[in-house]
């Protein structure tokens, strides 16, 4: 039977695939991609021209199948993501246990991950963190994934879409209280950038590019946030929170009744 290699592609910069993976890619049979698209760009720049099929989030267990069938006709299978490594927040992990089970020969060609890049660029000197990822959608479940950390002692990352890092600052300045916080964008890009600000003060300017979120624990965890009830309340709306969420957010955090909190919020003008 023939291989799945697990292939590392640039988080950004296209000079920053290795050589190793130029080399699977081309002798690869085919090539399964996150977004064929995306990744024929990539190709494409490096001449490489191979048979593309879809692998993403949504169709992960039916690729299970197709790719096994494909390793049992003998031919070698390379999967890749639309940047960094298959299987780390992003379409791949299912892939690879479906198959592991299937006893399919798995091997990893590394490559570029906005993690480590960031947590290299930041300059934090405590060498533990703990990674989660992208904040699901809805508030449950960004608590059942978040609170188990608060008051953990190690910086958490997460990462943040430009449509989502304003709501997931103000949520985690809701549920953390106001810490040291790096705000990574475009690593290895042109417009490359990290900011070193609070939970509090959030992100200001464009939101452009994906971005990195690094929350630092400091010394001593505080168990509510930090300021007033009103001051809290103007931090999460002034960072796109509605009203409504902003009132509800603060008195959880502050172990108090939305009534209690709704009328510090009756004078604040939201824009």
């Amino acid at each position: 039977m023939a291989k799945l290699y697990l292939v590392g592609t640039p988080i950004g910069n296209l000079g920053d695939i290795s050589q190793r993976a130029l080399d699977t890619l081309r002798q690869a049979d085919a090539i399964a991609c996150e977004d064929t698209r995306h990744s024929l760009k990539l190709l494409n720049y490096y001449d490489i021209k191979k048979p593309l099929f879809a692998c993403h989030k949504f169709n992960e267990k039916e690729s299970v199948d197709k790719i096994y069938a494909m390793l049992c006709e003998g031919k070698d299978v390379a999967l890749v993501t639309d940047a960094g490594m298959p299987a780390v927040s992003d379409p791949g992990a299912v892939v690879v246990n479906g198959l592991s089970e299937k006893g399919v020969d798995i091997t990893v060609i590394p490559g570029p991950t906005a993690l480590t890049t960031a947590m290299a660029l930041s300059g934090i000197i405590q060498p533990v963190f703990t990674f989660i990822g992208f904040l699901p959608s809805k508030t449950k479940d960004k608590d059942s994934l978040v609170l188990p950390f608060k008051d953990i002692t190690t910086s958490l990352v997460f990462y943040s879409s430009p449509y989502d890092v304003d709501k997931d600052i103000a949520y985690l300045y809701s549920r953390l209280g106001d810490r040291k916080l790096h705000i990574i964008r475009e690593l290895t890009k042109i417009h490359e950038q990290h900011i070193v600000t609070t939970l509090a003060a959030g992100f200001e300017g464009e939101a452009k590019g994906e971005y990195v979120l690094i929350v630092e624990c400091g010394e001593k965890i505080r168990q509510k946030p930090c300021g007033s009830i009103k001051e809290q309340l103007i931090s999460l709306i002034e960072n796109g929170m509605d009203k409504k969420s902003a009132v509800k957010q603060v008195a959880k955090a502050n172990s108090l009744t939305r009534d209690e909190v709704y009328k510090e919020a009756l004078d604040i003008e939201v824009r």
